[in-house]
């Protein structure tokens, strides 16, 4: 089993003020997706430009004020959910266009979250899609979270990642940035900035000079639910799936540019 996480910022122009697809990136990947050998895959994709900018302006996962700023918040609950289902159609779509049996599973529809972590989640579908041969496609999504002074929250597609590693141990995990891993400092601001081939802890990145670094809107986050699974023995790797071929060559088990999350006992 491989899960394989394409990020929002690859598939969507993330920056742009309202939805918008990159269909060139996303016919691409799907096609290379479509060309590669797999036994199981799971894709789970980032919201991108279809979900962070209405979480924002609603201020989702925030504690809620009063009455009325819950019904604000609800509203963007709404709006939020509304769009990155929407995304999540285009890339099933893309994907079927291909041959791959994709399906769709909204992840706001089955878990539930306890102070924005997941805490209820219940897999028995992905596993029996799974062994039907299909291809589950999850995403970045807001969902219910029981902390009554939250009540709504951001779920990432890291997060989702971590979770699904964390209990069906697939044999690999990839992840699809806009970079080629992570840096020593944020390459689109510092041409000095160094790929790291490997990272076992927070410590690395301190040695380096780059643990406050965000890169590309999250890295650190994302370095968190990967040094987590590593620490479970599952490794990881982050490369960059706007590089044409990289995804192919990943999930065929080829040597790509990129950055290896894995424990400091790992060979």
């Amino acid at each position: 089993m491989i899960i394989l996480k394409l990020g929002g910022s690859v598939i969507t122009k993330k920056e742009a003020k309202e939805p918008t697809l990159d269909h060139d990136n996303l016919d691409r990947i799907a096609k290379e997706i479509a060309c590669s050998s797999f036994d199981k895959l799971i894709i789970v994709h980032g919201a991108g430009s279809f979900g962070h900018p209405f979480a924002r302006e609603y201020s989702i996962g925030s504690k809620i004020e009063d009455e009325e700023d819950f019904i604000h918040k609800k509203y963007g609950f709404s709006l939020t959910q509304s769009w990155v289902k929407k995304l999540n159609t285009y890339v099933c779509d893309s994907l079927r266009e291909k041959g791959i049996l994709a399906v769709s599973i909204q992840p706001s529809s089955f878990i539930i979250t306890e102070n924005k972590r997941i805490y209820s989640c219940n897999l028995e579908l992905i596993n029996k899609y799974l062994e039907m041969g299909f291809v589950p496609v999850l995403y970045g999504d807001v969902v219910p979270d029981i902390d009554e002074s939250i009540k709504i929250c951001v779920l990432s597609g890291d997060q989702i990642i971590q979770y699904l590693g964390e209990n069906l141990k697939p044999e690999r995990v990839i992840l699809g940035s806009d970079v080629d891993g992570i840096y020593t400092k944020d390459p689109k601001k510092h041409s000095d900035a160094k790929l790291m081939d490997n990272v076992t802890s927070c410590h690395d990145l301190a040695a380096e000079g780059s643990l406050n670094v965000d890169v590309t809107g999250g890295m650190n986050g994302k370095l968190g639910e990967l040094l987590d699974l590593a620490e479970m023995g599952i490794e990881s790797e982050i490369i960059n799936a706007g590089r044409e071929g990289f995804i192919k060559k990943a999930l065929n088990h080829e040597k790509v540019i990129g950055t290896v999350v894995k424990t400091k006992n790992s060979k």
